[in-house]
């Protein structure tokens, strides 16, 4: 099978083929996939974020483009900066841009957003969040994956005082 061992970061014109992935698809080390010039296997040497305009290199010589596919997001308006602090004390990914943050669709987020004053509409965009304070990738929270999985719990406090404390207790 054709494989690509290596991602071209904002690769320029032209392509050979192009991939959609969605936010979840993107972070992926050994993985099939299916783009508009044929199936090829991603075997990277780690765990890698692939984004938007990156371009896999294959084996036969072509590069494939990968696109942020579409996905349902929370477009977020209102008091941004103390939104925005609220989205990122629960190490959610969010883009933020001057009018508005994104964030990807979360009944539980929504329902405390709008509680805070947010004016919220759903919409079906690429998501590409911010990459965090030390440039290219992800941000991840304590379950290093999605935002919400319960499948792996640890203990996790927020004081009320001045900082901000993590406890880490791992089996």
């Amino acid at each position: 099978m054709i494989t690509a061992t290596s991602i071209i970061r904002n690769a320029p014109d032209p392509f050979d083929g192009e991939v959609s992935l969605d936010y979840e698809g993107r972070l992926l080390r050994r993985k099939k996939l299916a783009s508009d010039a044929g199936d090829f296997l991603v075997d990277l040497p780690e765990v890698t974020s692939v984004e938007d305009g990156d371009a896999f290199e294959l084996s036969d010589g072509r590069r494939i483009v990968m696109r942020a596919r579409p996905e349902p997001v929370m477009v977020i308006r209102g008091h941004l900066a103390r939104l925005a602090w609220h989205i990122g004390n629960r190490h959610t990914p969010c883009r933020i841009e001057a009018d508005r943050l994104i964030i990807r669709q979360d009944h539980v987020l929504e329902a405390m957003l709008r509680k805070l004053g947010a004016d919220i509409c759903h919409k079906d965009l690429p998501f590409r969040p911010e990459g965090g304070a030390y440039g290219h990738g992800r941000t991840f929270g304590h379950d290093h994956g999605s935002s919400h999985d319960q499948s792996h719990p640890h203990d996790h406090h927020h004081d009320k005082g001045q900082g901000h404390s993590h406890d880490h207790h791992h089996a």
